[in-house]
C-alpha cells in the first residue's frame, strides 16, 4: 500500500507543490486546510479535508481515519511586517497550533514530522552565506515563532523519539515548470509576483521598501529558490526519516543573492516591459541580506536545484501570472 501522508496547509502556494510531487512519486498525500490562505482548486492530487489545526478533537478523527506515515507542516503564517503588528496571531497560529499537532502525532504514534521553517530563524546575519551553525537571533515574531517550533521539535525527539527535518529556506519563488500551479496571494506581499503584477498592468507600480541598506543598490539582498526544488527538498528530507534518519535541520537557497532592483531588472528582461516602481520606507523587521549556504542539504540528502537561475524562476512565475490571471495589455 502507498503510504499516506498528511499534508498540512497543503491547498497553499508551497503546500500545493509538494502535494503535486507526493501524487508523482508514489505517496498518498491527504491535505488538512482551513483555505483562509490555500485554494481548493490548489489541491492537485490525493484528498481535501477542510479543518482548522487548532481543534485536537478534528485532528484525532483525522489521525484515526488515516495511517499516515508521517505529517508534513506548511500551514505557518508567513508575513513579517503582519507579525510585527500582531504577534499574538502569530505565536497562536504558528507555536501553539503546531504544539497541538505535535501531541496528536504523539497520541496516534506518528514519529516523522518535516517543518517548513525558514531563514528569519537568523536575524541579521553575522556572515553570508548562512550555515546551519549560525546563530539563531531572530529580529521579528515570525522568525521566532519558527526558531520556537524547532526547539520545541528537540524536545519531542527527546521525550517522544518525534524525528523531524526542519527545512529553513530562504525566498520561495517561481511557479510549477507545468504551469498547473503558482502563488495566489491575498494580498500578495511577495516580491517576484508583485513585480510581474506591475508588469501585467494588474498594478500599477510596485513599492521598494527602503534604498539605504547597506548593499551595492541599497536595497535588500535575498536568495531566491525555485518552488519546485523546494518541493523535491521536502520529499528528500522526508525519505530520508521514512528511512529510519534521525532529526536533522537544513538550510535551503541557491547561494547567491539578488536585490530588490536586479529582482526588477530581470523581470524586465523576462517580460520584455517596463516596470513602474518607487521606493517606500524600509519595513520593520527586514534584515538587509540573506544569503544561503545549502551544502550540508547537498551533502546529506543529495539535493540539486533544478532551476537556481533568477531569470528561469521569473520566467515561470510570469508564465503562470499570464495563464491564471490572463493577459494584459501593455501598460
Amino acid at each position: 500500500m502507498d503510504p499516506h501522508i498528511l499534508v498540512v496547509g497543503g491547498a497553499g502556494y508551497i503546500g500545493a507543490h509538494m502535494v503535486k510531487l507526493l501524487g508523482e512519486s508514489g505517496y498518498v498525500p491527504v491535505v488538512l486546510d482551513n483555505l483562509s490562505n490555500g485554494r481548493r482548486a490548489a489541491v492537485p492530487a490525493g484528498e481535501l479535508v477542510v479543518g482548522e489545526l487548532g481543534d485536537p478533537g478534528m485532528l484525532d478523527a483525522l489521525l484515526q481515519l488515516f495511517r499516515f506515515e508521517a505529517v508534513m507542516h506548511f500551514a505557518g503564517y508567513i508575513q513579517v511586517g503582519e507579525s510585527v503588528a500582531h504577534p499574538g496571531r502569530y505565536y497562536d497560529n504558528n507555536v501553539g497550533n503546531t504544539v497541538l499537532l505535535l501531541r496528536a502525532m504523539v497520541r496516534h504514534g506518528i514519529k516523522r514530522f518535516v517543518f517548513s521553517s525558514s531563514a528569519a530563524i537568523f536575524g541579521n546575519p553575522e556572515y553570508v552565506p548562512i550555515d546551519e551553525t549560525h546563530p539563531k537571533a531572530p529580529i521579528n515574531p515570525y522568525g521566532r515563532s519558527k526558531w520556537m517550533v524547532e526547539q520545541i521539535l528537540e524536545d519531542f525527539d527527546h521525550a517522544h523519539g518525534l524525528h523531524s527535518c526542519c527545512l529553513r529556506y530562504f525566498n520561495a519563488a517561481g511557479a510549477d515548470p507545468d504551469g498547473q500551479l503558482g502563488e495566489c496571494h491575498e494580498p500578495e506581499t511577495h516580491l517576484i509576483p508583485m513585480v510581474l503584477q506591475a508588469a501585467s498592468g494588474r498594478r500599477a507600480a510596485m513599492t521598494v521598501y527602503g534604498k539605504d541598506y547597506p548593499t551595492p543598490d541599497g536595497t535588500c539582498i535575498r536568495d531566491y529558490i525555485h518552488v519546485s526544488d523546494l518541493a523535491v527538498a521536502h520529499l528528500l528530507a522526508l525519505r530520508a526519516l521514512l528511512d529510519s534518519g534521525p532529526s536533522r535541520r537544513y538550510n535551503l537557497g541557491n547561494g547567491a543573492g539578488y536585490s530588490n532592483l536586479e529582482v526588477i531588472a530581470a523581470a524586465q528582461r523576462v517580460t520584455g516591459r517596463a516596470i513602474r516602481h518607487n521606493f517606500g520606507p524600509r519595513r520593520e523587521g527586514d534584515p538587509p541580506r540573506l544569503v544561503a549556504d545549502a551544502a550540508l542539504a547537498k551533502a546529506e540528502l543529495g539535493w540539486r536545484p533544478a532551476y537556481p537561475e533568477l531569470d528561469t524562476i521569473v520566467e515561470h512565475a510570469w508564465r503562470w501570472e499570464q495563464r491564471f490571471f490572463g493577459a494584459m495589455p501593455v501598460p
